[in-house]
């Protein structure tokens, strides 16, 4: 796997602790569109490709993409069970530093069983009593060694599929050794007050538009552009200082840097699965602002990730390296800046 060429006078970090789900699923394709029923019987067929959870997501692509010079701590559960072992091999295989990621005995690694309608909607059906519900605010500040380690050289991540308090911990940690912060929302959770809590703890925040939309208060039926302005308008009052990424699929991304809002047309492929491309595009950005991006190049590069992500039937696509985005950037000519081109040469 070839990294991104950084030159030396740009890395602006070099260690990224992220917290959040890690764990797996399957994908099944039911027949027919109509809403499957209360006590409905549905034939269906499992789809080929492997689900993975958001902290496994992004910190794969964050560790392959920024090479061996670049530290990625997860903190995390796994069961101690099969597929918990093979998800701890899969991460130790890219150079994950797993000194944090524990097995939980008698608990089950996450999983999720991801339902699919033949006109591409869904949805899907998580444990919720799994290892990543044991990780708690306590099993967090066991790695606070590591934030002194990279005293304001890190970005914490603090993403959805374990308890709030966790990721409010985690967040807590990387503003006492002035890390640069990111967090990410589901919309259940936008509703909490432990959510307003960690966005005041958060320089960037990293939704899609369902989950800008409830922030905002407003509906996702009035379009991703009313919904952005809404959200920015909402968020720029209650935590002046956040910087905003917001993903829309097929309508591009958009991001608020504090002074303008930009919008990043999405590049048209023909996906496979696209499970997983919004971790795919959080990865994007925070190697962006590794790399000394702006965030509107940033949204090109994540653009690109998430882009080549979902042509994988996997929420991982383990091809993507910088030979490979390079390569499908010539393929879908994407008008890249010269910036993130300059990232891709060979």
């Amino acid at each position: 796997m070839e990294p991104l060429r950084i030159p030396d006078s740009l890395w602006r970090y070099q260690a990224m602790i992220g917290t959040g789900g890690i764990g797996s699923g399957r994908f099944f394709a039911l027949k027919g569109n109509h809403t499957l029923g209360r006590e409905e019987s549905r034939a269906g067929r499992f789809l080929e490709g492997r689900d993975y959870c958001k902290l496994h997501i992004v910190s794969h692509y964050v560790k392959t993409l920024l090479g061996p010079q670049f530290t990625a701590v997860p903190i995390g559960k796994v069961g101690d069970d099969e597929e918990g072992q093979r998800l701890l091999q899969e991460m130790a295989e890219v150079g994950l530093d797993l000194r944090y990621v524990s097995l939980s005995p008698g608990d089950q690694t996450l999983f999720s069983f991801c339902f699919i309608y033949p006109d591409g909607s869904g949805g899907n059906l998580t444990t919720e009593d799994s290892a990543s519900a044991k990780v708690s605010a306590a099993f967090i500040a066991k790695a606070e060694p590591e934030f002194a380690r990279f005293q304001g050289r890190g970005i914490a991540l603090a993403v959805p599929e374990v308890p709030l308090e966790a990721r409010l911990k985690l967040l807590q940690l990387g503003t006492k050794h002035r890390f640069f912060r990111v967090a990410a929302l589901t919309s259940e959770e936008a509703r909490s007050v432990l959510a307003q809590e960690m966005l005041s703890l958060a320089d960037l925040l990293a939704v899609n538009v369902d989950e800008a939309a409830v922030i905002a208060g407003v509906s996702a039926e009035g379009g991703c552009a009313s919904v952005v302005t809404a959200a920015v308008q909402r968020l720029r009052h209650a935590h002046p200082h956040l910087l905003l990424s917001i993903t829309a699929g097929r309508d591009g991304s958009w991001c608020w840097d504090g002074d303008t809002l930009v919008h990043v047309p999405a590049f048209r492929v023909k996906p496979v699965r696209t499970a997983g491309a919004g971790d795919a595009y959080l990865a994007g950005m925070v190697i962006g602002r590794v790399a000394g991006l702006t965030m509107p190049q940033a949204q090109e590069l994540s653009s690109l990730i998430a882009a080549l992500a979902v042509t994988s039937p996997h929420t991982i696509n383990k091809e993507i390296d910088r030979e490979s985005l390079r390569a499908f950037a010539a393929q879908v000519q994407a008008p890249l800046c010269e910036a993130v081109k300059n990232l891709l040469e060979d």
